[in-house]
């Protein structure tokens, strides 16, 4: 197999945080000695992340096994998930903003067609749901865990307590159409393409306001605790 040099739109601040987390990860288990360094992992992951490199393309240029760069990924997403929030801690700091932003994503996946539970409808593809809080300014405040794609948003919404949390501390939430019936403390644009008056006014402020969480790739978000997500690979 011929190896090729390449790139990762990161910064190395992000490769040197992953970095961090691994060394602590290793001398907290007492791992002696590995094929590759901490930072040699971190950059087989985040390739592996951002741009779907498979585990046989990673392990010929890495020079390690299959078996070897699957546990390195295992191992350095687990330290990640780690360090989110949950839904709790994050109402914590959603209570000081004007208002959030609730929105999805569909990251996809690689699965057959049998794999039905996982296809989403809306994106055309297979992939898993997630559940998006961001602050005004479309920066993320917490991401929830995936389920499979064919989910739809409202009901995800709700398996996660989101509806339920947001309107027991009364915050602000805007939403697109997808969560209609979500509860007082989500405000939607209404349906139709011939409004007027307040109506039309009302989806034009809301447009606004989701706006700047809608055009900002989730994928980024899961990078924009160090750089920003919608463009990371599950």
């Amino acid at each position: 197999m011929l190896v090729y040099p390449s790139g990762i739109d990161l910064s190395s601040r992000t490769l040197r945080h992953l970095s961090g987390l691994l060394a602590d990860h290793r001398r907290r288990i007492g791992s002696r000695w590995r094929r590759l360094t901490c930072g040699r992992q971190a950059l087989l992951v985040l390739a592996h992340l951002r741009c779907g490199d498979t585990y046989a393309r990673l392990a010929a240029g890495f020079h390690v096994g299959v078996a070897t760069a699957y546990r390195y990924i295992r191992e350095a997403v687990d330290l990640l998930a780690a360090l989110a929030p949950t839904l709790e801690q994050a109402m914590e700091t959603v209570r000081k903003k004007a208002y959030v932003i609730l929105d999805s994503t569909v990251l996809p996946i690689d699965r057959v067609a049998a794999d039905q539970p996982y296809y989403s409808g809306k994106k055309k593809h297979h992939g898993m749901n997630v559940q998006v809080l961001a602050d005004p300014a479309g920066r993320l405040m917490w991401a929830s865990d995936a389920l499979p794609g064919a989910v739809h948003d409202l009901a995800a919404a709700r398996a996660h307590g989101i509806p339920a949390a947001l309107t027991a501390d009364e915050i602000e939430c805007w939403a697109d159409k997808a969560y209609q019936g979500a509860g007082p403390a989500v405000r939607v644009p209404f349906r139709g393409k011939k409004l007027r008056g307040w109506r039309r006014r009302h989806n034009r402020d809301h447009t606004k306001r989701t706006t700047i969480c809608a055009v900002m790739p989730m994928a980024r978000t899961v990078a924009r605790a160090e750089a920003d997500p919608l463009e990371w690979t599950l």
